[in-house]
């Protein structure tokens, strides 16, 4: 499958580019790429994801919001959210008006998590799995998806994020069907705060770990 780059009209009127690619021309499962504001699908953990799931022969679906942009500046926190929801169903949409799958498999990180809370609602993705990295599990919405899910999941977050909380970290533990990862001293970009060649080894065992759930939750259903 070629790279399909395109793109819809989201909220406020603003242009929601995305990317649709894969190994082979026809996939049963769909990975859908949800990044964060500043975190892109250019950065390293979307980077080296994009390389592990081609290879699995998954096709892969990239929303690239485009948040950086000045438009979003002057957007209040609650606007910025409801484009973000808004933003991924329509991108979402528009794929699946001319593509089919039988399976589905969210990653999302930070801002990308509130979208993916949503998506999860919808009930052609009922069964789908979710990776979530960084979840904003200061919102109710994003954490009663992740404690409440009964699909498999990985959850991946750092102990100096600043969306940590500990005591919100054990309701996320207590779902069975969640496996967690809490990364010490590990900022919000999943970096280690202090240690630059650290961050490769946390880099290096994200992926790691994705990369088990992947074949284990995924492929291994094939």
């Amino acid at each position: 499958m070629k790279h399909i780059n395109s793109s819809v009209i989201g909220f406020k009127g603003r242009e929601i580019p995305y990317t649709i690619y894969g190994k082979t021309d026809n996939a049963k499962d769909l990975v859908i790429l949800l990044p964060g504001a500043n975190y892109t699908v250019n950065s390293p953990i979307f980077h080296f994801l994009g390389e592990l799931i081609f290879n699995q022969s998954l096709h892969i679906l990239e929303v690239n919001f485009p948040y950086k942009d000045e438009f979003y500046d002057e957007l209040s926190q609650e606007d910025l959210y409801k484009a973000v929801v808004t933003d991924a169903k329509l991108v979402i949409d528009k794929v699946l008006e001319s593509h089919s799958y039988e399976n589905y498999l969210f990653i999302g990180k930070s801002i990308g998590t509130i979208a993916m809370s949503s998506e999860l609602n919808r009930d052609i993705f009922k069964q789908a799995k979710g990776i979530w990295l960084t979840p904003l599990i200061n919102r109710t919405e994003v954490l009663n998806a992740i404690s409440e899910t009964p699909n498999k999941g990985l959850c991946i977050l750092g102990d100096k994020d600043k969306i940590y909380s500990e005591e919100v970290w054990q309701i996320v533990k207590q779902n069975e069907h969640i496996t967690t990862r809490l990364i010490p001293n590990a900022n919000h970009r999943l970096e280690h705060l202090e240690d630059f060649y650290k961050s490769f080894d946390i880099l290096k065992n994200i992926i790691s770990d994705i990369e088990d759930f992947l074949l284990r939750e995924v492929v291994s259903n094939e």
